[in-house]
């Protein structure tokens, strides 16, 4: 099973001492930027769903790419 921990800057040293010293769980730091990478990865999914629901309205593909 894999878990993503958010911890505060100041707590989190030593949390990374107590999972490190289990031997049966690997303990991966991500970087800032993967971190964000993944918050929106997580955030469009989440868009999507409810696109899909009708709970949000989708926008038009020809908006998009001329905002870009």
């Amino acid at each position: 099973m894999k878990v993503l921990l958010e911890i505060p800057d100041n707590k989190a040293s030593s949390l990374m001492e107590i999972l490190q010293s289990i031997s049966y769980v690997k303990v991966k730091q991500l970087t800032d930027s993967k971190a964000l990478l993944l918050k929106e990865i997580k955030d469009a999914v989440e868009e999507m769903k409810l696109i899909k629901s009708g709970k949000k309205d989708a926008r038009n593909a020809e908006d998009f790419l001329n905002e870009l």
